[in-house]
């Protein structure tokens, strides 16, 4: 695990400076903290810089690494799994390996397949590729997201790093906002890739790879190397898939515990957390440490739980909990994650980084059972509302308007969950499903823009852009809900806020849920089978009923939430309106100060709940002082 930068130019008259490489390397210290590294062609085309996590090879796994004759340079943050596999492959067809790293085995990968080499590699990695002798830079991101890849194009040179803080280091990248990735913003809480909130900044979309030709100035579109899988039924029984599930998931577990450090697990408590400890035990992990975090509201405590799965297995269990006094973090997160970014569970999810990097180096996760095996409530949701759909449009339109009168001012209350399942009945099933995810809905930000923003904006775009990835999905309601988030929820929330907070402490979290084969596995069960008549993940639940408790396996989901909306209304409410309403406020520019302050009210007196969307702005301003951005 590593942060990875450089530079290609894209025309002769321009160079490339080896301090440039270093200044951008050193903006990802915290990414690798134990070793560093450079590399410039000879022909001063294109420089490599390099942070380096040692994982696997802590002598001799330096980079960037190059292949026999020097021609083909890399940088790679991440972990190949497969890498033995490859390398006996590679090595019987005449490659000779220098190191026992994993991340060799793409130099020689490359050497032999081509840009086909992704498709052969397994795992979490953004990768760069100079081919010296063909003058061409290549860049690839993992297939479903895990590791991040920005890049921008300034001066006749495209820039790249595994965050954006590393190009924004150099004094000659300008810091202009989009307007439209603003707006992005405020609808999804996260910026989407390719887009960006710095003009000329792009995201690198996951399964894709990027081609640039030096000195020609040719820099290509993102190639696909993977795509979601298209529904392939499963060829077999339920108690077939259940043993196939066992196979793969234990196999997943097994290629994640390969390191020469010391590594431990998130515990949550929740199924998919205590099946990943369950499996590292069976597996003969010790000692095996779990990190679990806590809160004072009952409402999102699980710790009860985390403790009894520790016990199960018999763990070196450590738990802590996250009080408002969390605010202490607020500026960090706008640090690190250099885009504004709004999931306010990376406060929890950064505590328990930090305080796990302090006994391990490696921690294993339980990241994205619920979109593997349909555990979230909103693909309930969603194939009810499907169920509806028979309604007149007017007669649900009409029940959406009375769920007005229920009370949605306190937040996990089942009035409330009633009441956004509700309002969004009226609307066709792609809006449906948005109106779920959504932070803003779009009609309140049609109400709240400013005149002047709503004219710098395609209001529609992103909202086209869902409901055409959502239409095109295959399936039921709720298996179109489960791929959209394959393609949009999970790499730029989840595994954003997963990687950002982690690395941020030298932390690496690895995800066996997302390993390409199960993911594979998954998408081609029965909706049924994964989604259940009792609730999601039933075919999980019906394999780990003899790994896990049975307190586990039937109780209620919470989910990884923080009481921000609580914090608002007492501890941070000075800080909200003090930020919100300042005169240089990023929301004063894009909403109407009016209609700001009658929203902030709604949510201090208690009359509605706006803890998302008020949580999404004081990031945003938050990350506005940081940064120092110039336009809006």
């Amino acid at each position: 695990m590593c942060g990875i930068a450089g530079i290609v130019r894209l025309s002769p008259a321009v160079d490339i400076a080896a301090d440039h490489l270093r200044v951008m390397a050193n903006q990802l210290t915290h990414r690798g903290p134990d070793d560093e590294g450079l590399q410039l062609d000879p022909q001063g085309r294109c420089g490599f810089g390099f942070r380096r996590l040692s994982i696997i090879d802590i002598a001799g796994g330096h980079q960037p690494l190059c292949n026999e004759d020097g021609t083909i340079w890399a940088v790679c943050n991440g972990e190949i799994y497969n890498f033995r596999e490859l390398r006996q492959t590679l090595e019987q067809r005449g490659h000779r390996f220098a190191t026992g790293s994993d991340a060799e085995v793409i130099v020689h990968a490359y050497e032999e397949h081509g840009i086909e080499c992704f498709a052969h590699l397994a795992g979490m990695f953004a990768i760069a590729i100079w081919d010296q002798s063909a003058g061409r830079l290549v860049l690839a991101r993992d297939r479903l997201g895990k590791k991040p890849l920005t890049y921008a194009l300034f001066n006749e040179r495209l820039y790249f790093a595994s965050e954006a803080k590393a190009i924004l280091a150099l004094r000659d990248v300008p810091r202009e906002i989009d307007p439209q990735s603003l707006h992005r913003y405020l609808l999804f809480q996260y910026v989407p890739a390719p887009h960006s909130i710095f003009r000329g900044f792009h995201k690198l979309p996951p399964g894709t790879y990027l081609c640039v030709e030096a000195d020609g100035g040719t820099v290509g579109q993102p190639a696909a190397y993977w795509r979601i899988p298209l529904p392939a039924p499963f060829d077999g029984t339920y108690a077939d898939a259940k043993s196939r599930l066992g196979d793969l998931l234990t196999a997943a577990v097994r290629k994640r515990l390969i390191a020469d450090v010391p590594l431990g697990a998130f515990l949550s408590g929740g199924v998919d957390s205590s099946i990943i400890v369950g499996l590292m035990r069976k597996l003969g992990v010790s000692p095996l440490r779990t990190f679990s975090i806590g809160f004072s509201d009952a409402r999102y405590d699980e710790t009860a739980y985390a403790r009894l799965v520790a016990r199960h297995f018999r763990t070196e269990h450590y738990e802590r909990s996250v009080t408002v006094e969390a605010r202490a973090l607020l500026n960090d997160l706008a640090w690190h994650y250099d885009e504004p970014f709004a999931d306010s569970s990376a406060i929890p999810t950064m505590y328990l980084a930090r305080w796990a990097r302090q006994s391990v180096t490696v921690a294993l996760t339980g990241d994205a059972g619920d979109e593997c095996f349909a555990g979230y409530d909103r693909y309930r949701a969603a194939e009810l509302a499907g169920r509806l759909d028979w309604l007149p449009a007017f007669g649900r339109r009409a029940i959406a308007q009375l769920a007005h009168f229920l009370p949605h001012g306190r937040a996990k209350s089942p009035s409330r969950r009633a009441y956004r399942f509700l309002t969004a009945l009226g609307q066709d099933p792609a809006r449906r499903y948005a109106a779920w995810i959504h932070i803003f809905a779009p009609d309140m930000l049609a109400a709240g823009y400013r005149m002047e923003f709503t004219e710098k904006i395609d209001f529609a775009e992103p909202i086209r852009r869902f409901d055409g990835l959502y239409g095109d999905m295959p399936g039921r309601p709720a298996d179109r809900a489960v791929r959209t988030d394959f393609a949009t929820y999970l790499p730029y929330d989840l595994l954003t806020k997963l990687d950002i907070a982690s690395m941020a402490t030298g932390l690496e979290c690895r995800s066996p849920f997302l390993d390409h084969d199960l993911v594979e596995f998954a998408l081609s069960l029965p909706l049924d089978w994964r989604l259940g008549p009792g609730g999601g993940k039933r075919i999980l639940k019906d394999w780990a009923a003899d790994l896990l408790p049975r307190e586990i396996m039937h109780r209620p989901k919470m989910g990884f939430g923080v009481p921000v909306g609580e914090w608002f209304r007492r501890e941070l409410r000075g800080l909200l309106r003090e930020r919100l309403l300042d005169a240089e406020s990023l929301s004063g520019q894009m909403l109407r100060r009016d209609w700001l302050e009658s929203f902030i009210e709604a949510h201090l007196s208690g009359h509605a709940n706006h803890e998302h969307q008020l949580w999404a702005l004081l990031m945003l301003e938050l990350w506005r002082t940081q940064w120092q951005p110039r336009g809006c």
